[in-house]
């Protein structure tokens, strides 16, 4: 075998895997993953010595150089591709397409913006509101927002009573969307469906906060917590006739205690002296 026949140049032999994929000369020389195996004919040196330090084609590691073997020129120095003597170099891979970027508001708040606040329009939040917990007596409660630039993801509606039980006001446990303006409570469905929990009769103080927690500070254009309403739930007593022995002591009391006052007493007698002296009168005139 000839000189000429063991020396072959990487003048278009190298061809690339992403640039990483080792060299495929002509003749033999095989890199995968920028690895060498000798393939049908290897390099071979002085009468077949496998060439020392052979292809070790890494992202453009530059060229075969075996002993007496096979030297490639300027051998592969690329990236993306083997760019030897005449090689060819791979274009650079298109990047990944990216998927679709989600969009988002931003809100800009002024620095001398308000904090945001609850406006009660159902019921009043000028006079105490009395409830009975009977069926069909559901309460509606409906506010608006002011001064709130940015909007709550969520709101929490709770009802605190007097010995500090919080109770969640509606029909999803208390937390409704952030832009709703109005919740429904059935406090009698409630009672029924928590017996480990019942309303209590008593004053109870709404509480309207958003996802931030009841105890979140005021900030210029967030809500700020909200307990300005106060309302009362009672029970009724159930229906006794007259005949099923009905009284009622606190009549009887009232009555006794008109009766027994120093000024119902004096109008009294004051009545019967002047009747009394009317009578006299009549009867001196015959």
């Amino acid at each position: 075998m000839s000189q000429l026949e063991l020396r072959q140049d990487n003048n278009g032999g190298n061809n690339g895997n992403n640039g990483n994929n080792g060299n495929a000369g002509n003749g033999g020389n095989a890199g995968n993953n920028g690895g060498n195996n000798g393939n049908n004919g290897g390099n071979t040196g002085n009468a077949g010595n496998a060439g020392n330090g052979g292809n070790a084609g890494n992202n453009g590691n530059n060229g075969n150089t075996g002993q007496n073997g096979n030297t490639g020129q300027n051998g592969n120095t690329g990236q993306n591709g083997n760019n030897g003597n005449g090689g060819q170099q791979n274009p650079p891979a298109a990047p990944a397409a990216s998927g679709a970027q989600s969009s988002s508001t931003t809100v800009l708040i002024p620095a001398t913006a308000a904090a945001g606040g609850i406006s009660m329009t159902q019921p009043p939040a000028t006079a105490t509101s009395y409830y009975k917990i009977a069926p069909s007596q559901a309460i509606t409660f409906g506010w608006n927002m002011t001064s709130v630039l940015a909007s709550p993801t969520s709101l929490t509606l709770a009802a605190v009573a007097d010995n500090g039980n919080t109770y969640p006001v509606g029909p999803t446990n208390g937390i409704i969307p952030g832009d709703a303006t109005q919740v429904v409570w059935d406090i009698y469905s409630y009672q029924q469906n928590n017996p480990h929990m019942p309303l209590e009769q008593g004053t109870y103080t709404l509480n309207i906060y958003d996802e931030r927690g009841a105890g979140a500070p005021r900030r210029g254009g967030f809500l700020s917590p909200f307990n300005g309403l106060q309302f009362a739930l009672y029970t009724p007593l159930s229906y006794t006739g007259l005949a099923d022995g009905w009284s009622c002591p606190q009549c009887d009391a009232g009555v006794m205690s008109t009766a027994a006052h120093p000024a119902f007493v004096g109008i009294v007698t004051s009545i019967l002296v002047i009747f009394l002296s009317g009578l006299h009168m009549l009867r001196a005139g015959h």
